[in-house]
Order: structure tokens, then C-alpha cells, then sequence
């Protein structure tokens, strides 16, 4: 094998490559932007944006600067109840008597509003997580595509079902029904996306939601608000509130509700779990992954350096699925730790308004921690950083920023916290295997099961291996989420799926009306 022309050997105890950096006047870019929301006071009930309830604030911090730049209302109990009431009188009304075809009308317009927004939704995504705006930047044609593609979907909703029975006499109607009102909880790393993949598939369906964001990332969403109050969705169909955990867990008990979507950690799913368990409530959970990239001895690596960032440490490692664990064969092991190595130190660290900017800070105070912790623990297991391993020192009004250098660990022993536990955050291990057997081993040894992939030149061998990886999908040299297909985790990644028909179905109940065969003439 020859080493790719990129990724020069280095030599055995070499320094760790250092992480290019950006540093820019990202204070006085911040002041001359003029977002639609920063300080506001109210959540959207029954058609309309009014004042909040509760008195509580929560304020909203630009990761990349430390600093305070907005605030929303800590919703209560009383703004849960008003949002499911709405929802709830909504539910019994015109919406779920639509045709399909008439509700994916309302979706289509939605989805024109949504592009309108493109640059607001952008930029105000970047100042609350952190996304690199090279990121946020598709969050509204994405967010429009799925609009879109679930209005494709309203023939399948139209269609007559019947089924006669196996042995004659008779025949089954099969109606799909809106399950009713249900509660969509979404999180901050995509705030945008990860709650327009439950709303669209809600709305088509026929049934009614209440909206609660990520506590870090309350402004940019109320954006798609506009955009159904724009589309004219009927009052009560949408509504939206803001809040911590103490909100989540109201509406996710609340009587009201018939159907909880959530996606976020692990840990906090288990407790919607248990909680929608008690209430024999249907639950979608999408949760947190811990995948691999096993590379194949054929692998190309220069193809692979093109995809990398994208597929193992997308949004600055802040994306459920990637692969941030790499599998190596062992007689390649030095090629894949330098490629890996000098794609990731090439990247631009900084300010993510930047559009050059690759890796942005983590997302909030605590997540940098968190990212830290483990890379502390990495150090101190014997894994070996061949760039970053550190906090960033970032200038140019950066410097009180959430930034963590982009990581890489080699000599990663599977036993080692950061080749087992989700570290969210830009921390990538390359661990070391001999044979297909032991790659599918390890790469299978863990409680997650979310996303993977394969990275080789014979596509039936890559084939081969992705159909042993025990997850629930598995991108071969490059990975991407099609609207068209179930996306969903096994173990403890999630319940459910979302995209695709599989991800409408989680929207319907379904009704069987027996009747004798109707006779001819």
C-alpha cells in the first residue's frame, strides 16, 4: 500500500499537528446583525404570539463570545396547559378533516415561507450553538425539503386500503387516522431540522402539536412559527413554548397529549420513556450514538479525507450519528492516523460567522466542559493526540468563547472512555484491528446503535460489512440523510424511526372497519 500524498508519515512521538485558527473581528460582526428576535417575551398559542405566563427568564449566550445576546420566557405549567388546550381544540376541528392532499397544500406554503428566512434562520442559528455558518447556512433548504417531501407523501394517505380476508366473506377498511395532539421536544445541536423532521410528518398526518426547543436554542425556531402563521395554518394547530427541563417534563406528562417525539440524550430519553411507559403513551426517541468508521484495507484514503469532517466530526463533533471512532486494519494504521490527522488540523477553527470557519466552539459552558473532561481522560488512559488535546486560545473577541481544539487520539485501547462513551464534541479515536471479524467486533461492542460506515473500494465487500454493523444506518464512503428513508437507532440510540413513510406512519393510528364484501351491480 502507498501513503496517500496528503497525509506525510510522521515519526513515532512526534508533536501533536497544531489546529489552524481563525481570529477575526467577531465582536463588531456580532453588532451589526439584525436579527428578528433577540429579547422577547412571548411563547405562540392558538394562532397568535402572547405574553408568557410564567415570569421566569432564560437567557440565550453566543458560544463563540461567552456573551449574552438574547432571553425568552421560562415558560410554566400554565403556558404547557394553554398550548395543549389550544391543541387539543384544534385536534376536534378542521384540521384533521382535511384531505391530505389540502393539508400538504399548507406544507408546500410553508415551505416557501421557510426560504424566505434563509438568512435569519442562518444567523441566528450560529449565534446559539455555535454552528459554523457554512453549516447553518442549509438549515432552510433543508428544512423546506422536508416540508416538501412529506407533502409528497399525501397520495399514500388518500389511497384506499382494503383488504379482504384470507379466507373470504369479508373485507377490512384500513383507516390511518392523526394519532392526535402531540409534544415535540427538539435539542441544540440542529434546533431547526431536528424538530421540522417531527412537524412536518405531524402536520400531514392531521394532527396538532406543542413545540418545546433546547433551552440553549429558543430564537431561531420561532422563524418556522412565522413561516405556518404565514402559510396560514389554522390557530391551534401549531403552538410553541419555551422552557428547561421542568416545561419538557410537563408536556411531556400532561393529559393531553397523545404522542411525545424527542430527540437528545440518552439519559433524559429514559426518563421520557419511562414517563410515556407509566402513561402507555407512544414515544419516538432519537438519541445518542457512539459509531464507527471501519476502514477496509482497499480504503482509499484520499477519497475518504474529501468526506471526513462531514461524516466523523460534522458540526464541530456535535451530531448524533457520525463515526468518531475510526477502525483501521493494522497495516495501515500509521496512513489512516496521519490522513485523519492533517484533514482535521487543516481545518479552520474561529469564529463561525466566518464562512471559512470549519470547527466553531461547543455549544454551551457545560458541553465545553464535558468535551474537556474526556479529552483529560483520553490523555491520562495513554491515547496519544496527534492535534488539539487542549482548549483553544482564540483572539479577535473570541477568547471567553467555548472553543476546544479539534481532537485526534490514536493508540485508543476499545476499554478507554473515549472509544466507549458519546463525547459530542470534536474528539475523533483511531483504534487498530486485525481482520473484517474483529472490525465488525468492535465497532458492534457498544450500547448505541445510530449510525456508521464503511469506507472501501469493492462495494460488495462494503456491503458485506455494513450489513453486519448492528445499527440503524450505515453510510458506504460517505454518509447523508435521505428524506426517503427511516432514520432511527437500535439499543440505546432510540425507539422509533423518523423520514421516510416509516416516519409519517409514527403519526397515525390505524383503524380497522370489518364489513362484508360489497356486491357487484
Amino acid at each position: 500500500m502507498t501513503t496517500a500524498p496528503h497525509a506525510p508519515q510522521a515519526a513515532a512521538g512526534a508533536p501533536a499537528q497544531a489546529p489552524a485558527s481563525f481570529s477575526g473581528p467577531a465582536v463588531d460582526a456580532r453588532a451589526a446583525l439584525a436579527l428578528p428576535y433577540t429579547h422577547v417575551e412571548d411563547v405562540f398559542i392558538d394562532g397568535a404570539w402572547v405574553p408568557a405566563r410564567g415570569a421566569g427568564r432564560n437567557n440565550v449566550t453566543d458560544p463563540a463570545t461567552g456573551q449574552v445576546w438574547g432571553s425568552v420566557p421560562d415558560g410554566s405549567a400554565e403556558d404547557i396547559d394553554a398550548a395543549v388546550g389550544a391543541a387539543r381544540r384544534a385536534s376536534g376541528g378542521q384540521w384533521p378533516r382535511l384531505a391530505p392532499s389540502e393539508r400538504a397544500a399548507y406544507l408546500l406554503r410553508i415551505a416557501d415561507e421557510v426560504e424566505k428566512r434563509a438568512t435569519e434562520l442562518s444567523l441566528t442559528n450560529t449565534r446559539e450553538n455555535g454552528s459554523p455558518v457554512a453549516e447553518s447556512s442549509g438549515a432552510a433548504a433543508n428544512a423546506a425539503g422536508i416540508f416538501r417531501y412529506f407533502a409528497s407523501l399525501a397520495g399514500y394517505l388518500e389511497r384506499e386500503d382494503v383488504r379482504p380476508f384470507p379466507r373470504g366473506g369479508g373485507e377490512s377498511v384500513v383507516r390511518r387516522d392523526p394519532v392526535g395532539v402531540c409534544a415535540l421536544i427538539a435539542p441544540w445541536n440542529f434546533p431547526i431540522n431536528l424538530m421540522v423532521i417531527k412537524l412536518a410528518p405531524a402536520l400531514l398526518a392531521g394532527c396538532t402539536v406543542v413545540m418545546k426547543p433546547a433551552s440553549p436554542t429558543p430564537l431561531s425556531f420561532r422563524l418556522i412559527v412565522d413561516a405556518v402563521a404565514a402559510a396560514g395554518v389554522p390557530a391551534g394547530v401549531v403552538n410553541f413554548v419555551t422552557g428547561g427541563g421542568r416545561v419538557g417534563d410537563a408536556l411531556v406528562r400532561h393529559p393531553g397529549v397523545d404522542k411525545v417525539a424527542f430527540t437528545g440524550s440518552t439519559p433524559v430519553g429514559r426518563k421520557i420513556a419511562a414517563a410515556c411507559g407509566e402513561l402507555l403513551r407512544p414515544v419516538t426517541l432519537e438519541l445518542g450514538g457512539k459509531s464507527s468508521a471501519i476502514v477496509l484495507p482497499d480504503a482509499d484514503l484520499d477519497a475518504m479525507s474529501q468526506v471526513l469532517v462531514r461524516t466523523c466530526m460534522r458540526n464541530t463533533g456535535q451530531t448524533c450519528y457520525i463515526s468518531t471512532r475510526i477502525l483501521a486494519p493494522a497495516e495501515r494504521y500509521g496512513e489512516v492516523v496521519d490522513m485523519v490527522t492533517s484533514t482535521i488540523a487543516a481545518g479552520r477553527q474561529g469564529d463561525p460567522l466566518d464562512p471559512a470557519t470549519v470547527f466553531g466552539p461547543a455549544a454551551t459552558a457545560s458541553q465545553y466542559r464535558t468535551v474537556l473532561d474526556y479529552v483529560e481522560s483520553g490523555l491520562a488512559e495513554g491515547a496519544r493526540a496527534t492535534t488539539g488535546g487542549r482548549a483553544a486560545r482564540l483572539g479577535g473577541g473570541l477568547e471567553h468563547g467555548f472553543f476546544v481544539e479539534p481532537t485526534v487520539f490514536a493508540d485508543v485501547a476499545p476499554t478507554m472512555r473515549i472509544a466507549r462513551e458519546e463525547i459530542f464534541g470534536p474528539v475523533i479515536s483511531v483504534l487498530k484491528y486485525s481482520g473484517v471479524d474483529e472490525a465488525l467486533s468492535l465497532a458492534n461492542n457498544t450500547e448505541f446503535g445510530l449510525g456508521g460506515l464503511v469506507f472501501g473500494q469493492d462495494p460488495e465487500a462494503a456491503l458485506a460489512v455494513a450489513d453486519r454493523m448492528d445499527t440503524g444506518s450505515v453510510g458506504i464512503n460517505f454518509f447523508a440523510s435521505n428524506h426517503a428513508a427511516p432514520f432511527g437507532g437500535r439499543h440505546d440510540s432510540g425507539l422509533g424511526t423518523e423520514y421516510g413513510i416509516e416516519g409519517l406512519n409514527a403519526y397515525l393510528s390505524y383503524k380497522s372497519i370489518h364489513r362484508r364484501p360489497r356486491q357487484a351491480g
